[in-house]
Parts: structure tokens; C-alpha cells; sequence
């Protein structure tokens, strides 16, 4: 936001120096970017008028001029620009003059002699080109400083403001932060004091009431579109970064600038039938002001009439219903959008606007008509003509809700002891007193309209710390009690888990919870994600429910430069839909490419496979063990997925990644992927106490033949179901196919550890424990090797 200090000058005028002003405004959180001066140092140039004009007798484009600068005598001039006339008034630098790169002297040019210089633009340092003398308005007073009669000593102050501050977009509304920050009166805007003397109106209809709460708009008729915009409201536009249109444009973006409110004028003969607001219908499209035809999605809202639309709600009007110099009748409009409603149409269709820019965070519903009044008043100041009938429709506005402020909290949070009466005095400064109730040292705060950041107690605090002053808040120790927190042995820090991972050969990445919409379909198969209502670019418009998007994304970087062998892995939050109702999970997600070892000579190469990332999951959980079950996934190779189960309960996937996502992520090779949840991972088992056996193991083999498809998975579990007492540990150690077995036909071979912690195991105890394994092992049709 760029803005005139003297023009903020005129609503409040603090005894403070430009330098000052602005720290005062970025200790409040209004931060100035920047400020700078409108000209540069000079002095000792006045307004002259050009009395007479003759040629100069040796030399034939300069001119003898009698110049009248205020003083006793007229000043004799040697000039050659070529737009100079007798009458005509412009800035004139008399001898001592100190311009940007110059001094003026008195001289001699040509034989006749020069007391000053008639000065343009450039030399003055108020443009970078001009083509004669600056000409200078016809009530200039001759003599006084060009500085004073331009306002030049004048500065431009770039504020950054947050999106919370939509109510600082005006310079009614920073006049407004100043005067609660000083003290200084505000001064109100000069009051309207046209009559209706029209009755034309138009009738309007709003659809959307919930996009377009309120709507209002007022029919002027005979004005003179060719009038000629006033110096000082072209001077203000252009320091605030508009340029001059026309006198009508020119009012609307003023009041823009003014109150923050946007309007918009339509050439009323130009309009076919009622105005309606209400949402694009399917095939529409629109010609913007900016010459842009855009086509209208059916979220967009419009104002159109009887032949369509008009112009895009709450961004941008339509050319074909745009004033221009024939224009003799208007249609005013002053409306208050809900900022849902226009928020991140404009970042879709590729531009901005300074309309949109402030609908989309919020503008005063309850100066929609004072706004309409002001710039009629303008209008017909300007332009002349007749006021019609306000015509206005109004649906539910929001609705501010008071705030609960405790002086106690208060005094807490800013650690300063700020009575009732110091917090009540600062709510007066920000003009909020009467819509606050006291209750003993506790507050009720109706926020104003203009203010949709106020929503809890703490944004009150913030509001008495910027007014109290951040600066007067002196730092003290924290004083706190020094305790020994209990650590949860059931749980394992994350920090741990982060270093497994190290440990392991990954690298953390942290990537945007924002992602394409095409990884969720693809990789997810998730056709309905969370979409963002105003998605910071057109490939981070969802959220995303898994991990893998960004960790592909940061795979593909890496092998951009070079890198043969990549481990990542990434801990955040996944977004989905229960219920109706949005949750976040925690979860990691790992990725491994590349060799299983980086390139050596003490081991073959050999790329990573399955079972190497499985091995990883299973180090990542140990002791605790899982097992895992084959399943398929939209992002994993249909027989290389597996769904991870932790006592029983699926935590999480494993997989190679799908080839046809492999070939459409431009991947050389397989890449290996799991995805866990992290409260699964963060759990840890309780070390228990055991006795170490002073007896010996026994070892028993068991090999079984069972059918091809077979899950070695589901044999363990059998076995482990069977509860044979002194088995301690099940292991398949062997899978066989070829000649002794039967086609379609599969051998496994488990290793069984027997032992007791209390004796030594005779033959009969080994050899009821391995029957009631082969036992479980058959019921399931696996038929006994010997």
C-alpha cells in the first residue's frame, strides 16, 4: 500500500517528522517498506509568468523573456524551449538556484543577459524526459516556491501489510491506526450535502446472497464524461500509484484509495434491463476492462443484466459496459462481497487487481452506502449531473461477535500491570469504547466492521500491546519453576526415530503439504482431495494424503544433478476426509533408489530390492514385530505391494513403484517406497524382565510342500497361533522349486528353536512341540516333507 503523507496528513497531523511517522507505524505492525521523497533538494525556484517573449537577435531558437517572479522587477530571461507563450506560468530558478546537477548563476548568453532559468520536469528532477517548460496551472500564485505549490517536500511511504490488515488498504483507515497511536483527533470526511433530484433507478436483483450480503447502487444522469479531473486529485492518485483516466474512473479509484472501498461505474445506456448478481452459468465468457476475454467457471460471480454478464464481481468490470467520453448516464455501484466468494479468482485468471485485492481480505460492509455517497458527491462536483434513487439490496451481513478481554490476562501475557482503566483508555483511542462492556476488570469488545481479525481474546491483547506500544514493554527474566519432566517409557522420541532413519542411509527432506492434484489421483487414488480455496500456484491446489508426491519430486532433483544413489525419507502431516469432517495424520514415508550400497569394491553391486526396504521398516519398528501382507496399491507395482501390519492392525504400505508412474516420472530404474503411520512407529514396548537359559537350544527343521500362491506369512502365523510352550523363535530359511516338486508346487523349510530357561528339553517334549506345529501347518494343506 503506497500512499501520500500529506494527503494522510489531512485526516490526522501528528507533531511527528516523516522519519518519525514512519517508525511509529512499523512498532504498531503497520511495517514501512519504504519511503522516499516525490522530488529531490532544490531551492529558490518560484512560480513565474512569462510577461513578454521576443526573439533573440543572435540566435534563432532562444527567446528574450520578461519574466514576473514576485518580486519588484520583472527578471530578463534567455529561454529556449520551444512551448514557451506570453501569459503561460512555470517554474522559474533564480540566480543561486541549486538544482539536481546545477547551479544557477547569472550569465551571459549570446550578448544578453540571463538572471535565472525557466525549468521543465527533467531539470527540476520530477521526470526522467519532458519536451519544453513544465506549465503550471492558471491560479498559481506567481512568486511563491514551486516546492510549496506542488507540495514537494512531500513523501511516499510503502507500507507491507499483513493480510489481517485489509482495514489499513485506505487512507482513512492508516489515518485511523495514526490518530489511536498519538492521540490525534481524526478528521471525518467532508459530509456530503447533494440532493436526489432523479428518479431514475435501476432495479437489482442478488441471487447469491450469500457471495453478495449486500449490493447497492445509485443512477447519476447528464454527466460530462470529457471534465477534466482536478490537479490535486491527479497529484494524489499518481503518488498512491494510479495514473489519471477520466474524471469518473478517476473518482472511483479515489474513494478506492480514500475509504477502501471499491466501486465501479457502468454507462447506464449501455446496460440491458435489470442488474443481477449471481454465479457464471456454464459456457459464459466476459471482456475485460484489461482487454482480457476470459471464460467463466460456474464459482465465479458475476454482475450481469438481461443480454449477460457484465462484470466480474468484486475484480474487474467489462469493456463492453465501460464509460468512456460519450458517456452521459452511470450506474454507481458500492457492494460488500464476502471475501470466500472472490478469494483466488484472480490469482486463476492470471492478474490482479487493487478491487480484488481488498475483497478478498475484507472491506467495511457498513460503508458500502457512505462510500456511494462520497463519490456521488464527487460526481457531481467534477462532472455535474443529477443523483437518482439508491437502490439497494441487502441479505445477512456478518456478524461481530463480541471478545472477552481479562485485564488479568492481559497483564500475563505482556507481563506489564495495565489496570482497567489504562486498557479502557486505550480501547477509547482505538474507538472502541462504546462497543465495549465492562464487568469488573474484564471487558466485552464488539468488533468494528472493518476489523475481521478480531476473533479472540488474544487478538485484543495484540490490539492494546500495538496502541500501548511494543517498544514500552521492557524485557525482564522469565521466571519459572525448574522441574524434571517424565519421560514416558512407552514412547520413543521422534528424535530417535529421526536417527534410525540416518542410521539407516536416509536423509530427511521436507517438502509442501500442498501438492498437484494429479499425484493424489495417480499415486493415491484419491479422485476427491482436499482443495485449497486460494492455492498459491496451480500445481499446489490440493492437500495431500500421502507422503510420496513430494519424496518422487525430491528424487527427481536429485537425479537431475547427477545423483545415482538417493535415500529419503519425510515426516509430516497427510490430510483426509472423515465423516464429512477433515483430519490430519502424522506420518513417515521413506524412498530408496539406486545400489543397495553406495559403489565399493568389497561387495557386488546390486540395486536396491523389496526385501532391503522391508528390512529397513522392520530395524525401524524392532523389537516389535510386524508382518506384512500382500495387497495392491494405486502407486506400487501390482505384485511388489504389501500392506504392513503391526499386531494385527494395518499401520502402512511397502512397494516398488508402479512402471507406469516410473515411466511417467522419467525414472531410469525401480524405486522402492513405505509409508507408516508415525504413532505406530512412536510407540515403543516396555523392556520386561526374563530369565537367560542356562540350557542349550535345540534346532528342528520342518519342509513342507504347499501350493504356488501360498503366503509364507500366513504359515508363520499358524505356527505362531499353535502356542507350542517351549518354541522361542520360527524362521523360514529356505523356499525351494525344481525337480522332486510337483509344478505349481512350492518347498518351504522353517527353522524351529526349542528351549527351556528351567531344564534341559528330552526327545518327547521336542517332538509334541514340532507335531503341534505340523499339526497347525496341515490344517492349512501343507503336506509334510521327509
Amino acid at each position: 500500500m503506497q500512499f501520500s503523507e500529506s494527503w494522510l496528513r489531512t485526516f490526522v497531523n501528528p507533531s511527528l517528522s516523516s522519519e518519525e511517522l514512519s517508525h511509529l507505524l512499523t512498532m504498531a505492525g503497520l511495517e514501512v517498506e519504504e519511503m522516499t521523497s516525490v522530488a529531490p533538494a532544490f531551492d529558490k525556484v518560484v512560480v513565474g509568468q512569462v510577461l513578454t517573449k521576443d526573439k533573440h537577435p543572435d540566435a534563432d531558437r532562444l527567446n528574450v523573456l520578461t519574466v514576473d517572479v514576485g518580486q519588484a522587477e520583472p527578471l530578463n530571461i534567455v529561454c529556449g524551449a520551444e512551448n514557451v507563450t506570453v501569459g503561460m506560468k512555470a517554474p522559474c530558478a533564480l540566480v543561486g538556484a541549486r538544482l539536481p546537477g546545477i547551479e544557477i548563476k547569472q550569465a551571459k548568453v549570446r550578448g544578453i543577459p540571463s538572471f535565472g532559468m525557466m525549468c521543465s520536469e527533467k531539470e527540476l528532477g520530477l521526470a526522467e524526459e519532458s519536451a519544453g517548460l513544465m506549465v503550471l496551472a492558471a491560479d498559481a500564485v506567481v512568486g511563491q516556491s514551486i516546492r510549496e505549490h506542488l507540495d514537494l517536500d512531500d513523501h511516499l511511504i510503502t507500507l507491507k501489510l499483513t493480510p489481517n490488515r485489509s482495514d489499513c488498504l485506505s487512507l482513512r483507515g492508516i489515518a485511523r491506526e495514526v490518530a489511536a497511536l498519538t492521540g490525534v483527533p481524526l478528521q471525518a470526511i467532508p459530509a456530503t450535502s447533494f440532493k436526489q433530484t432523479d428518479n431514475h433507478s435501476r432495479k437489482i436483483k442478488v441471487s447469491a446472497p450469500a457471495a453478495c450480503p449486500r449490493y447497492t447502487g445509485r443512477v447519476i444522469t447528464g454527466v460530462n464524461a470529457k471534465a477534466a479531473t482536478p490537479a490535486w486529485m491527479v497529484q494524489r492518485l499518481e503518488r498512491c500509484g494510479l495514473r489519471s483516466i477520466s474524471a469518473l474512473v478517476d473518482v472511483t479509484n479515489y474513494v478506492l484509495l480514500e475509504l477502501g472501498q471499491p466501486l465501479h461505474a457502468f454507462d447506464l445506456n449501455k446496460l440491458n434491463g435489470d442488474i443481477e448478481v449471481r454465479f457464471a452459468r456454464a459456457g459464459e465468457s466476459l471482456k475485460l476492462l484489461n482487454e482480457q476475454t476470459v471464460n467463466l467457471q460456474d464459482d465465479m460471480l458475476v454482475i450481469a443484466d438481461d443480454k449477460g454478464p457484465i462484470a466480474l464481481a468484486g475484480i474487474m468490470g467489462g469493456a463492453e459496459s465501460a464509460v468512456d467520453d460519450a458517456t452521459a448516464d452511470i450506474f454507481l455501484e458500492s457492494a460488500f462481497f464476502a471475501p470466500s466468494a472472490i478469494v483466488g479468482k484472480s490469482r486463476r485468471l492470471g492478474f490482479s487487481s487493487d478491487s480484488s485485492y481488498r475483497f478478498e481480505r475484507g472491506v467495511d460492509f457498513a460503508a458500502t452506502q457512505s462510500a456511494l455517497d462520497r463519490a456521488t458527491q464527487l460526481i457531481l462536483d467534477i462532472c455535474g449531473g443529477q443523483a437518482g434513487v439508491v437502490t439497494e439490496v441487502l441479505g445477512e451481513l456478518p456478524v461481530r461477535y463480541p471478545v472477552k478481554l481479562r485485564t488479568s490476562r492481559v497483564q500475563r501475557v505482556l507481563g506489564v500491570a495495565l489496570d482497567e482503566l489504562a486498557i479502557l483508555a486505550i480501547l477509547e483511542r482505538l474507538g472502541w469504547a462504546s462497543q465495549s462492556q465492562v464487568n469488573g476488570s474484564d471487558f466485552s469488545v464488539t468488533p468494528p466492521s472493518y476489523r475481521f481479525d478480531i476473533v479472540i481474546e488474544e487478538d485484543l491483547i495484540e490490539e492494546v500491546a500495538r496502541v500501548y506500544g511494543y517498544e514500552n514493554i521492557l524485557p525482564v527474566p522469565i521466571q519459572a519453576r525448574m522441574a524434571i519432566l517424565p519421560q514416558i517409557e512407552a514412547e520413543r522420541p521422534l528424535a530417535k526415530v529421526r536417527q534410525t532413519m540416518v542410521l539407516r542411509d536416509y536423509q530427511e527432506t521436507i517438502n509442501y503439504a500442498f501438492v498437484e492434484a494429479a499425484w493424489e489421483r495417480d499415486l493415491c487414488g484419491n479422485a476427491a482431495p482436499i482443495a485449497l480455496k486460494n492455492p498459491i500456484a496451480s500445481q499446489m491446489s490440493v492437500m495431500r494424503s500421502s507422503l510420496l508426491g513430494g519424496l518422487l519430486a525430491a528424487l527427481r532433483t536429485n537425479l537431475a544433478r547427477k545423483q545415482p544413489r538417493v535415500r529419503l525419507f519425510e515426516i509430516g502431516g497427510c490430510f483426509t476426509t472423515e465423516a464429512g469432517k477433515y483430519a490430519q495424520n502424522e506420518r513417515l514415508a521413506g524412498l530408496a533408489y539406486g545400489g543397495v550400497w553406495s559403489e565399493q569394491w568389497g561387495s557386488p553391486a546390486r540395486n536396491v530390492d523389496f526385501y532391503d526396504v522391508k528390512g529397513d521398516i522392520e530395524v525401524l519398528f524392532a523389537p516389535r514385530s510386524l508382518s506384512f501382507q500382500a495387497a495392491p496399491y494405486p502407486a506400487s507395482h501390482p505384485g511388489r505391494s504389501a500392506r504392513i501390519l503391526l499386531d494385527g492392525r494395518a499401520i502402512g504400505w511397502v512397494g516398488e513403484l508402479h512402471p507406469q508412474w516410473q515411466q511417467q516420472y522419467d525414472l531410469p530404474q525401480a524405486v522402492m517406497w513405505f509409508e507408516v503411520e508415525l504413532a505406530a512407529l512412536t510407540q515403543a514396548s516396555v523392556p520386561k524382565l526374563m530369565d537367560i537359559s542356562r540350557f542349550p537350544p535345540v534346532r528342528r527343521d520342518i519342509a513342507v510342500l504347499v501350493d504356488e500362491n501360498a503366503a509364507v506369512q500366513s504359515l508363520l502365523d499358524v505356527m505362531q497361533a499353535a502356542k507350542a510352550p517351549n518354541v522361542v523363535e520360527l524362521a523360514l530359511f529356505d523356499v525351494y522349486r525344481g525337480k522332486g516338486v510337483e509344478q505349481n508346487k512350492k518347498s518351504l523349510a522353517f527353522r524351529v528353536l526349542l528351549q527351556d530357561t528351567q531344564k534341559t528339553l528330552t526327545d518327547n517334549e521336542i517332538e509334541e512341540n514340532v507335531a503341534r506345529l505340523v499339526a497347525a501347518l496341515q490344517r492349512l494343506g501343507a503336506q509334510l516333507r521327509v
